[in-house]
Order: structure tokens, then sequence, then C-alpha cells
């Protein structure tokens, strides 16, 4: 059904519902205009709605009771028991009606000239005298309409349910108190060895998760909500400005938290009025280009993995990376050879600092270098990131990658000086142990720290000394968070790293607001309070956050000129590299993983010839990478969890080995079934897998 006349039939399901009441209480109690207006209101919201969506019979009936209605609210008819009836009669037509489209989605042919008539009568003859018509037709005698069963008559309606914010607010805190709770009682049950408590404990922790996630779907509202002023704003300026501008929209019903989507308002309306003003060129100037003089904003969002990727590209001018170095040397950012020997990518990143601007001259609408900086603050705030990309000639693409939460998160729990820490995996790109036979790939360049990552230099922040919680340690291994802000890679150097767990964000005191590595705090299952890392903000405290703040060494110029080549490569993506038995690697990109568990042997279980596991309320279908592989040769046994629109399966693996930034061509094509082809991956030959043919396995087990 069109999520229009859906959303018009629950509203006016609620509506009708206590209407038949307010009306016969009027006639009780004629002079209630309070009640009257309500009753007119109703009768006015449903007449407007039908003449957007076009619902011509119903529109002519809700018009005519509206007339006489208003002629009752202006005093020109009285309420009377027979002018109640037809009134009445009208709100039952109406109630028909609004079945048949609930069954059939079209609104059913009919003649309702009868009742029309009759209520306009009314306005005719205000004191009744004229001759009367033949009755009202009551339900039995009304204009026929499809059959609609008794139990259908508010099926769309009883469905929904309004509920104010400040109760799911309430109920979200509520939740995420019962989660903590649970984390003690898990962390307390695995301390015991052979507890009575763990098969409960274990039931409590699958049932508060299911919660977790039933009580988020309710603060759950969709994109396009954020976007409704759009369309209007891009029809101003392109008016103001002599411009055509065409908006398209994809994506708008994907879903994201209330809190998220309140957030990112402000910042995609900066970037929709930038690309309208800076970037889509007048129509003279595309037409000499070779354009269509129409120029074209596109406005996309789609879910990947635990994020939403929100994208604004236009077809414009671009940006000219040779202005936006002028600019960075004239306002000091930048010296002039670190201006010509920085690549694109991360000149475009200077667009984003304080008071920058690429405008020849200010208008109504930008130029004056307020809001890039504002729009990256909002976006790290909550989690996010925010990356700019342009062609000189051919437009300019704007992506924000967000939590779709910010309520509870999935953290990773570290521990440096003796303290723990939680880092938001969002920022978290991978887990590195350097050991005493790496150390040689650990290079020191003017006093800072460089860790060789895959021919690639990784500055090196060790917490313990950037948060000043003891001298820094030199032991023969140590642990590497690697973390990325935008499109910088850090590697954050921890004492211990500890577990994943699914935190409750907590905001901080005011007296350390101020302090940019901590992004809020939460309450560890021992009961410890514990904060919880901003990632973007330790970058910005250890200068590796903007490429200017870097020596201009010998190995930095070595960097530059990597990144300059991957700028004009064919762009890489995050690619997960498992073992499932076969000679070669596999690989999947990591965009079409849900997620990665370890399920204990005990959990998985058969029935019908097919290996099935009780996971998050439902049963999910579990099959093997490799046919020859038993799957309970290992435990716990890694699986890989793959998810479409209706489908949730599972691949169990031998061995999940790293996540890589490659690019995946397929150089050869695969004869086994569920393998794509094979692309050179990290410097070996690489089974690339076909995620379809396992979900088609998996549909095959499933009841339609």
């Amino acid at each position: 059904m069109d999520e229009l006349l859906r959303d018009f039939l629950t509203e006016s399901s609620e509506n009708l519902a206590k209407l038949d009441n307010d009306i016969l209480e009027l006639e009780r109690t004629p002079g209630d205009m309070g009640r009257l207006n309500g009753v007119f209101r109703t009768i006015h919201t449903i007449k407007g709605t039908c003449g957007f969506l076009g619902l011509a019979r119903l529109e002519s009936v809700a018009h005519a009771a509206e007339n006489v209605l208003d002629a009752l609210r202006s005093g020109q008819l009285e309420v009377r028991r027979d002018l109640i009836g037809d009134v009445l009669a009208a709100v039952d037509c109406i109630k028909l009606v609004l079945d048949a489209l609930e069954t059939t989605e079209r609104e059913p042919a009919g003649d309702d000239s009868h009742l029309i008539e009759r209520l306009e009568q009314w306005l005719r003859e205000p004191d009744g005298s004229a001759p009367p018509l033949a009755p009202t037709p009551h339900l039995a005698t009304a204009p026929a309409l499809p059959d609609v069963s008794a139990d259908a008559r508010g099926s769309i309606g009883d469905s929904t349910l309004r509920v104010g914010v400040d109760v799911l607010d309430k109920l979200m805190n509520l939740v995420g108190e019962l989660a903590l709770g649970r984390n003690v009682l898990v962390q307390l049950s695995t301390a015991l060895e052979d507890s009575p408590f763990a098969k409960p404990v274990q039931q409590l922790d699958r049932v508060t998760t299911d919660l977790l996630e039933a009580v988020m779907k309710t603060r759950m509202q969709p994109i396009g909500n954020a976007w409704s002023k759009l369309p209007r704003l891009v029809r101003d300026l392109a008016h103001s400005s002599g411009k055509e501008i065409v908006l398209q929209m994809h994506g708008a019903e994907t879903e994201l938290d209330r809190q998220i989507l309140q957030a990112i308002q402000d910042p995609l309306t900066h970037m929709i009025r930038n690309s309208a003003d800076h970037g889509v060129e007048l129509p003279a100037v595309r037409r000499a280009a070779g354009k269509p003089a129409d120029g074209t904003i596109h406005l996309s969002a789609r879910h990947e993995g635990g994020h939403v990727v929100v994208e604004i590209i236009d077809d414009g001018a671009g940006i000219s990376a040779a202005r936006v170095r002028r600019k960075a040397v004239e306002r000091g950012l930048l010296r002039p050879d670190q201006a010509d020997a920085l690549p694109d990518a991360q000149v475009f990143r200077l667009i984003f600092e304080p008071g920058f601007s690429t405008a020849e001259q200010v208008t109504n609408v930008s130029g004056r270098g307020v809001g890039m900086d504002v729009v990256r603050s909002n976006i790290e705030a909550i989690g996010g990131t925010v990356e700019l990309s342009s062609q000189e000639g051919c437009g300019t693409t704007v992506r924000i990658k967000i939590p779709l939460t910010l309520a509870i998160i999935s953290a990773l729990i570290v521990g440096a000086g003796g303290e723990s820490f939680a880092i938001p995996q969002i920022g978290i790109v991978e887990l590195v142990r350097v050991t005493e036979e790496q150390q040689a790939l650990v290079e020191q360049v003017h006093g800072a720290q460089f860790y060789r990552l895959r021919e690639t230099l990784l500055p090196l922040v060790p917490l313990r000394s950037l948060l000043r919680l003891g001298d820094e340690r030199h032991d023969d291994t140590f642990n590497i968070v690697v973390c990325q802000v935008g499109n910088v890679r850090f590697g954050l150097i921890v004492d211990e790293v500890f577990d994943t767990q699914e935190i409750v964000v907590k905001p901080v005191g005011r007296l350390i607001t101020h302090l940019p590595a901590y992004a809020g705090c939460t309450i560890t299952g021992d009961g410890r309070v514990i904060m919880i890392l901003d990632t973007a903000g330790i970058a910005t405290m250890a200068q590796v956050a903007t490429s200017h703040t870097r020596d201009d060494t010998a190995a930095a110029e070595r960097e530059a000129e990597r990144l300059r080549h991957e700028a004009q490569a064919t762009p890489t993506e995050s690619v997960l590299l498992f073992d499932a038995g076969y000679p070669a690697l596999q690989a999947v990109p990591l965009s079409l993983v849900a997620r990665l568990e370890e399920f204990p042997l005990a959990s998985l279980e058969e029935a019908d010839g097919h290996c099935l596991v009780q996971y998050r309320g439902e049963l999910m279908t579990v099959v093997a990478a490799n046919p020859a592989m038993d799957l309970r040769a290992t435990d716990p046994r890694p699986v890989i969890v793959f998810r479409d629109r209706t489908r949730t399966m599972g691949v169990a693996v031998n061995a999940i080995h790293d996540i890589v930034e490659a690019h995946v061509t397929l150089q050869r094509r695969a004869t086994r079934p569920g393998v794509l082809g094979v692309a050179v991956i990290a410097g070996r030959a690489t089974e690339v897998i076909d995620t379809d043919h396992y979900l088609r396995q998996a549909a095959a087990t499933e009841v339609a």
C-alpha cells in the first residue's frame, strides 16, 4: 500500500473513532462550541487530504458535511435531531469508503448525490421548512460498496498507536539501565565455573538484546522527515539566482534514530545550499560547457553495515584544487611547497577548516567561510564522518557516514595506565598486535612514531601519555587500535584490549565537557564508571587530524606520493578475508556483512537436515562455506552473518583472518558454485564469494 494512503487511513481511523460520540454529545449540548469545532476540524482534515490524494467521491461527501458544520459554527443553522442524523449518515458513508480503500486501495464507485442534496438542502432552508426529501439511506441501503469483513474495520488504525516522545525517551533510559544490570550479571556469571545461574543469565542476555533492538526501533524515523523542506529550499534558491536546479531524492525511507535525525538536519541543509549556490552553474554557463541547462542535485541515503551513508552529489562546476591550495597559502594554513606536494584528496579537507571559503564574492547564501567547519563538527559530534571529493567541471560529492543510534552503541573496552576506556566501534578499523619480531616496523621520525602497516605509514598515539596517565611504556609487545576520522587513520597504543560490549552512553558532567578526548561515559559490568573516548578529539589533540601539522620529512613525502597515486586510482573498499578450508583465502566486501559472530557448539541445532541457531528471537539457518567442513570441529564456530531485506543467514567459516582495503577486480571467472571469481587481494590470489548463493540456500528452507 502507498505510504501516503496508509498514513491517511491511519490518521482518519484515529479521528473517526471518537467522532460518533462527539456528534451525539453535540446533539445533547448544542452550545458546546469546543466540541463543534473539533468535529469540524476532523471533517475538514479528511476533506483536505482527499483532494491531495485525488479521492473525488470522499471529498464531495466530506465537503458537503463540512459546509453544514460550518453553518452550525456561524449560527446560520441550529442543532436539530434530523440535521444531526444527516451528518451522522455522511460520517457513515465516509467510513464505508475508507473501509473499501483499505481493502482495494482504490476509491469505490457509487452515487452519493441523494446524501449530498440532503445536506445542501439544510443550507438552502435553514429552518427545515422545505419539503423533506426521501429518508437518508442508512448503512444497509447505502450505495453499493465492496464487501468488507467485520474484523477488517480499523485494521490499519489498530496497528498503530501514538506515543509521546517523552514516554519513549523514558523507556529508552529504563532499558539502558536494564542493559547495565545485564552486563553486571554476565560478568559475575562468567567468573564462576559451573554456575547454576549461567543458563538464566544467558536467557536474560538474549532477551535484553532483543528488547534493546525493539525499543530502539520505536525511536527510528525515516530520514525523509529531515528532507521535507529541501525541495522548497532548492526551488527558492534556484529562483533567486536565476538557475534551473532539479533535486532528486532516493532512500527517503531509510530509518535513523530521531536524535541523529535532528542532529543532521542543519548540516544537510547547509550542504544542499552549498551545492545550489557554489556547485550548479547558470544555464548559459552550463550550455557553453556542453551540459544540460538544468543542474541536478542528487540526495541519497542507504544502510551500510551498522551505519547510514548519506550522499549529496551535484553535476556542477566542481571545486578547483588549485584555488583551494592558493587560498590555504593566503590564510597561512600551508606553506607553498607543502601545498604543491599535497594530494587533492587532502587539499579538499581544508575546506572544512573554520573560516575557509573559495567563493570569489559573498552572497546572501554563502561565501563568508562559515558553515563547513560547523558541518564537520556536528557530524563528528554524533560519531559520524564527512568526506568531500570533487572533479573540476564535473561536480562534487559529499559523503556523510553516521551511526544508526547514539543511545546504545557497540564499543571496544581497552586499558591504559591502569584505567579502562570504551572506544566506539564505528571509529575502529582494526586491531594490531605488535610483537617483538615486528618492532622493526615502528619508525621514529623527528620524535614521532609511525608504524608501517601494509606499506602505509600509520601515525601512533600512545593513549597513556596523551591522557597523562603515567610514563610511556616500552614493552616488547603492545596493542594498536587503528582508528579512522574522516580520511585520516592513526594508531592508538593501549596497554590492554579486553572485549566488546553494548554500552549505554551517558553524558559527561559539565566540569569536563571542555575536554576533547571524551565523548561520554558508561557503567561497566562490574559497576565502574569509565569514559568513552572521542577518536576525533584524540586526533585533534595528537595533531594527526590535519595534514599540515605533520613535519616535512622524507617519510611524509613518501606518504603524500602514495596518497596521490591512490587518489588517481580506482577507489578501494574494505574486504573481509576468511579461511573456509580451501587452498585459497575467501573474501567478501565488508559492506555486505551484517555481523561477525562466534556460536558455541551447544547453540548449534539440527532440524530437518539443516543447521539452525536461535539468533535474536528467530531461527537462523547456518550453512558451511565449504561442503566438506565439519561444523562441530571448532568450538566456538566463527560465523559471518548476512542479511537482506527479508532474510538473515549465517555462513560458517574456519577462521576470520583480516579486514583490508583493496581494489577488488576479478581477474578470473569461477567454476565452483558460491564464488564470483578470483582477485589479487593483499598480494594473494583470493576467491571472492557470491553472497546471493548462500542467501538463496537459506531461502529454500524458509516457510513462505
